[in-house]
């Protein structure tokens, strides 16, 4: 029987003001690593992205500054700063120390915005060693700095001013985030995106991060105006959602011409939508909520896509495309290749947490699925060719899902029919348990046999693949498993393809692909990643993928013995030792014996892996499609750019 403990009132923790923030972070902006840095600057950006949507904003500049600071301003109406009547001080301080504090609550203040909770500005004070703020309004410019949270002064009046809007200081707390570094491509990535989705919004990215001592910050109310050569990108686009769709598509195949576009408002909800089919079979949708990205969906994405699916069915039927015994299209089939963007605004955003991943409001869904499918029937019979072209595509896509589907049950049949044999290259792990099960896929057959004898058999699985494998962008699931590599990879993995993919079924949760530390080797890496990040994609959202860093040298003095894994490694080792020293360079894990393999690339105890992550999906997606699309130019404008940055194995 369990144990009965004391259990009174005195052991309710109660935290006061911004304490909840500091003490679970993550409950507020969903990490501590770099996707809750990164946040922390949308939050406050999102502040002054809504003075925009109200109307009362034009230009904001985003800046990166030294010492790791973030600068955030616009010339929107500025923050409040009289006595608020409920909490007796200053307006500002309120919205900047009070959780669930804002002018998106109640009010005229804002008709339309991101925030749900009103918390974004307080969460980023307290999760900053310190912040300041700046208000220009009224005749005058207002100032208050924070430590952790906790304001140091009352708001004071320090100068006359003409302008009017916001400027926030902060430095991210070292304490909360161990690592303070801001990707720039990340932050201009997510304002240029901003930018398409408020029409008439300037913004303003600087990287100032190497000015330091040369920057007035706090005197001037834009960097710009310092006359500075700084790093900087100015987005501003008319066009809306037409400009974003015209920007992603510039390195594909768009498939017809004229853009579906519309911007409609139903029930108080703003809806607009633009799509164009790409020739690609990966599908690309983006959704925003009161510009506000929401990476799942949600029902605006719902109701997008269950209007795509009948619209399309319905022409393809009432036009005799689509042959009796074809049956119909499915979601899948309609969304194959299509580069779309959805974004509602509303009053009463229901996001699911702070980090506002899903739109929730049910009646969005039937508003867009309307609105949507009502316009996109009269675009196809307004448009015939870009129709004919977008039906043509999606029946493609019907008939490849039908072939793979066929090819798909043939392997599993045939696994099936074999008592679920394992393919005769894979030496298995004894164990049983996914949890402690790995799997090594390795190339070649020397490196195969080095990596069998060395392993340890009761946990480590070795796949030995001959070659390169397909590339499998841009390349229909029937094909794929026609190859003899890759079918052998589906069955080993247990998860099986495709819509049929269950990860509960996974018989190793550490997948390691081992290749040489050459060209070739890199290039098969590649290959793999590609197949990962197309078809198991739940692996490497799971963590369940790494790649193993064998060393690339061995230097012996002696007996001594040591492993280098990169030229500095190599230099520092050779800095310690004193006489003639003998250096082995390894191109291929088959060059080491069993010994060396296990003891640099497979022992848990002293091997490094790198897991694969995906911390932003679309930057990956572009340089997956750039490196292994059929595309030339992208990749030779790729390779140009970054030719000094590689290392040349000759």
């Amino acid at each position: 029987m369990a144990k009965t403990r004391k259990y009174e009132a005195e052991d309710i923790l109660v935290l006061e003001g911004l304490e909840p923030v500091r003490k679970r972070p993550g409950m507020y902006i969903g990490s501590t690593g770099t996707d809750g840095l990164h946040h922390l600057l949308v939050e406050i950006f999102d502040n002054a992205r809504d003075e925009a949507m109200s109307g009362a904003c034009d230009e904001i500049e985003v800046a990166l500054l030294p010492g790791d600071l973030v600068r955030v301003a616009d010339n929107g109406a500025g923050i409040p700063v009289s006595i608020h009547p409920k909490t007796k001080i200053s307006a500002l301080e309120t919205v900047m120390t009070t959780l669930h504090a804002g002018g998106k609550f109640e009010g005229d203040g804002y008709t339309i915005a991101g925030g749900l909770h009103g918390v974004g500005a307080s969460v980023v004070n307290a999760l900053s060693e310190w912040l300041k703020v700046y208000v220009h309004r009224d005749g005058g410019e207002y100032f208050q700095e924070y430590a952790r949270g906790k304001s140091q002064a009352a708001v004071k009046k320090i100068a006359a001013s003409k302008l009017h809007g916001t400027i926030v200081i902060f430095k991210p707390d070292p304490a909360v985030f161990s690592d303070l570094s801001y990707n720039w491509e990340r932050i201009v990535s997510h304002l240029r995106g901003q930018a398409y989705l408020v029409k008439g919004l300037r913004i303003r990215v600087i990287d100032a991060r190497h000015y330091a001592g040369q920057l007035a910050s706090e005197e001037t109310f834009y960097l710009k105006n310092l006359g500075l050569e700084l790093p900087a990108q100015t987005f501003y686009f008319e066009g809306g959602l037409l400009s974003y769709i015209r920007f992603h598509a510039q390195k594909e195949k768009p498939l017809h011409k004229n853009i579906f576009y519309i911007d409609k408002a139903v029930n108080g909800i703003q809806i607009e939508i633009a799509f164009q089919y790409l020739d690609d079979i990966v599908p690309r949708e983006t959704s925003f909520a009161n510009n506000t990205i929401t990476p799942e969906g949600g029902m605006h994405l719902a109701g997008f896509r269950t209007a795509l699916t009948r619209t399309l069915n319905d022409y393809a039927r009432k036009n005799n495309l689509l042959k009796e015994n074809d049956g119909n299209l499915t979601g899948d089939d309609v969304r194959e290749g299509i580069l779309a963007v959805v974004s509602v605004k509303l009053k009463n955003p229901q996001f699911e947490g702070q980090t506002k991943a899903k739109l929730g409001n049910v009646e969005v869904r039937g508003a867009v699925e309307t609105v949507f499918g009502e316009n996109l029937a009269a675009y196809l019979e307004e448009n015939p060719e870009e129709a004919r072209a977008i039906i043509n595509k999606v029946i493609l896509a019907l008939t490849a899902r039908k072939a793979a589907k066929a090819a798909k049950d043939s392997v599993l049949r045939k696994g099936a029919l074999e008592g679920m044999t394992l393919p005769g290259k894979l030496a298995d792990c004894q164990t049983r348990d996914p949890a402690e099960a790995e799997l090594f896929i390795v190339e070649g057959d020397s490196a195969g046999g080095s990596s069998k004898q060395g392993r340890d058999r009761r946990t480590q699985a070795i796949l030995p693949l001959k070659g390169k494998i397909l590339n499998v962008e841009k390349t229909r699931l029937d094909k794929i498993l026609a190859f003899k590599e890759i079918k052998s990879l589906v069955i080993a993995l247990g998860t099986s393809i495709s819509d049929t993919f269950s990860l509960e079924k996974l018989r190793y949760h550490k997948i390691i692909i081992a290749t040489d530390a050459d060209v070739d080797g890199a290039h098969i890496r590649t290959l793999l990643l590609t197949l990962f990040y197309r078809y198991f994609r739940a692996l490497i959202d799971g963590g369940y993928l790494y790649i193993a860093q064998p060393p690339l040298y061995k230097i012996k003095k002696g007996k001594e013995v040591y492993y280098a894994y990169s030229d500095e490694e190599k230099i520092k080792v050779l800095k310690t030792i004193f006489g003639e020293t003998n250096i082995q360079r390894y191109k291929g894990l088959g060059e080491m014996n069993p010994a060396e393999l296990w003891e640099t690339t497979m022992d848990p105890e002293r091997r490094i892996l790198k897991q694969v992550t995906i911390a932003d999906a679309e930057e990956a997606d572009k340089i997956f499609t750039i490196l292994m699309g059929d595309e030339v130019e992208p990749r030779k404008i790729f390779i140009q750019t970054h030719a000094k940055l590689a290392t040349l194995d000759v």
